[in-house]
């Protein structure tokens, strides 16, 4: 006969992860087919239940961190779309975060893991550095040669050098337009890889930010938003790199900071929560938290100036932590909707991750194409013209996809889209076309 006795809790003997947090999951399994991990192997420790077990068991020290429960908290993308369809609230990205941060300290992975991890961790987040290591690849590109180049490399390498857009010929340097009634002040912060990769998302929203009348301000010298380290385990940087943007987003004096990066978006929403117990900045870090919009927001009901119809049909890919961490999904939506002429088309599950994730598609390449497949197969369903995103990383992995298939099939990131549309620009300067 079962108890209706209620079921009494082991005390945590590691501190792994905020335990209580654990017991907002009561098993019920509806998270499992919002997985795109569990979608793709069936297997219930690669599913948000099956790991949040294994979260538990490890703070219990019944079970120890070892190579096979590493892979399957590894295989997260850390997407959060179990956290939309949890009907419990359960914070499960608060909580792979904290586990990842334990096993960092804890668990010593093999040489070919922890080079690939230090060399991600060495370039992405510091944009002089990434710039130098593209260098080569912008010159053989400026001599017309990377294609070439790409179809030498082994399939590995060149599905890496694949997701890298244009380096060359391609990014509005459009200057900001004066701002008629300076609403506002507001900061773009120009994040790491974006702004050296996808920089004229960057540009076009301050063009916009500018044209709807807001005072775009430059933001003091900033850093990476830390969202990549939060992901891969490394959070005493990702704690380094909040204080300084803190410190930074005080000191423009900006009423709104946005980013074109909806991961850098949603970590700089939760700086309130990661910084709560610095006692100089808790109070600035949920002050700017509350600060942080994002593009589409900031131009609801605006009037932009669009001079001409612009007549195509477009669907839109809702990048993991807009929808997921932030809950925005139909501003975006609205804003395509209010551009002159163009139709929009609903993908199938639209908000299934593309499999980027960060740097997901570097350390787990397998898993991020299939996941990539699925998307561009639901894109190509929909017979459009472009496809429309909020993040720079999946305008790279999904654009990656669809030029291996050879299809016509525009990807532009929401910004670039509606200046393009509205400033009458040529495609052409937004394109990451390399064939």
């Amino acid at each position: 006969m079962q108890s209706n006795q209620p079921q009494q809790k082991r005390g945590p003997a590691r501190d792994v992860v905020d335990y209580e947090l654990l017991f907002d999951c009561v098993h019920c399994g509806l998270c499992l087919e919002a997985c795109p991990t569990y979608i793709l192997t069936r297997a219930e420790m690669d599913s948000p239940r099956g790991r949040i077990y294994q979260m538990k068991a490890l703070a219990e020290a019944r079970l120890d961190a070892d190579a096979d429960v590493v892979r399957h908290l590894d295989f997260c993308l850390g997407c959060r779309g179990c956290e939309t369809a949890c009907p419990s609230g359960v914070r499960y990205g608060a909580l792979i975060e904290q586990t990842r941060a334990w096993i960092e300290n804890n668990y010593r992975r093999p040489l070919s893991d922890r080079v690939r991890r230090w060399l991600i961790g060495a370039l992405f987040p510091y944009p002089s550095r990434l710039r130098a290591a593209l260098t080569p690849l912008a010159i053989i590109e400026r001599a017309g040669l990377r294609p070439l180049l790409q179809r030498a490399m082994p399939r590995g390498l060149r599905e890496w050098i694949e997701l890298v857009p244009a380096l060359t010929g391609n990014g509005a340097r459009s200057s900001t337009a004066p701002a008629p009634d300076g609403r506002g002040p507001v900061a773009v912060h120009h994040g790491c890889v974006a702004q050296v990769l996808a920089d004229s998302a960057n540009r076009s929203a301050e063009r916009l930010l500018g044209a709807a009348g807001y005072k775009v301000v430059p933001l003091p010298r900033t850093v990476c938003c830390g969202a990549l380290d939060l992901h891969s385990g490394n959070r005493r940087r990702a704690l380094e790199f909040a204080r300084a943007n803190v410190r930074a987003i005080e000191q423009s004096g900006a009423e709104y900071v946005i980013s074109t990066a909806s991961g850098c978006s949603t970590a700089m929403a939760e700086y309130g929560e990661l910084l709560k117990d610095d006692p100089e900045l808790a109070q600035s870090a949920r002050d700017v938290s509350a600060r942080v919009k994002e593009l589409s927001l900031l131009l609801a009901g605006e009037r932009q100036p669009a001079t001409r119809r612009f007549e195509c049909v477009v669907t839109y890919h809702d990048a993991c932590h807009l929808a997921h961490g932030m809950g925005i999904r139909e501003q975006p939506r609205a804003l395509l909707r209010s551009i002159p002429g163009v139709k929009l088309v609903e993908m199938e599950m639209p908000d299934l991750c593309c499999g980027s994730a960060g740097t997901y598609n570097l350390t787990h390449p397998q898993a991020a194409r299939e996941l990539a497949q699925r998307k561009a197969d639901a894109i190509a369903a929909t017979g459009v013209d472009y496809v429309v995103l909020a993040n720079p990383g999946c305008q790279f992995q999904i654009a990656a996809e669809l030029r291996r298939r050879g299809a016509r099939i525009k990807v532009m990131h929401l910004a670039d889209f509606v200046a393009m549309a509205v400033f009458n620009g040529n495609e052409a300067k937004y394109s990451d076309r390399i064939s």
